[in-house]
């Protein structure tokens, strides 16, 4: 039986996003919020950074969701202290769990496949665990992964 995290990872694959993006949306969506542009810039960070030889999108996904809860984001505002803090959990833990799992971080080491087309079982486990691991990080912290920095002024 799917839980609700799996069944809206595969509302999301389906839908046609990668997984950078689905990072972003899953976040967004805990925090009540869309922000198109947001999950159209994360575009560029699919498929490692569009050959499969950069980093998975899962981890490169989770630091822009990392910076969106901590990082500066308007001229009146500074990034949040921790923020280096909260990345260096974030990339430590999935080094080691990509690189025990699948022998490294690029996108190429994950899917074992042909580019552009992910394994589900082995990306959407990771980014299941990850999504995961980013919402312990901020909770740890004593930030809350369902609320986000104030939203800008329009």
């Amino acid at each position: 039986m799917l839980d609700d995290l799996e069944l809206n990872l595969l509302r999301l694959s389906g839908a046609g996003y990668c997984c950078s993006q689905i990072m972003l949306l899953l976040g967004l969506e805990e925090m009540g919020r869309s922000n198109p542009d947001l999950v159209r810039a994360a575009a560029g960070l699919c498929h490692g950074m569009g050959d499969c030889a950069g980093p998975c999108g899962v981890l490169t996904g989770g630091a822009c969701l990392l910076g969106l809860h901590a990082g500066k984001g308007r001229d009146d505002e500074e990034a949040d202290e921790r923020l280096a803090l909260l990345l260096s959990e974030l990339t430590d833990w999935f080094r080691d769990t990509a690189t025990s799992e699948f022998g490294g971080t690029a996108c190429s080491q994950i899917i074992g496949t042909e580019c552009g087309k992910p394994d589900p079982q082995r990306c959407g486990g990771l980014l299941a665990r990850t999504y995961a691991r980013i919402r312990e990080i901020l909770a740890e912290n004593g930030l809350d992964p369902t609320q986000g920095r104030d939203l800008p002024d329009d």
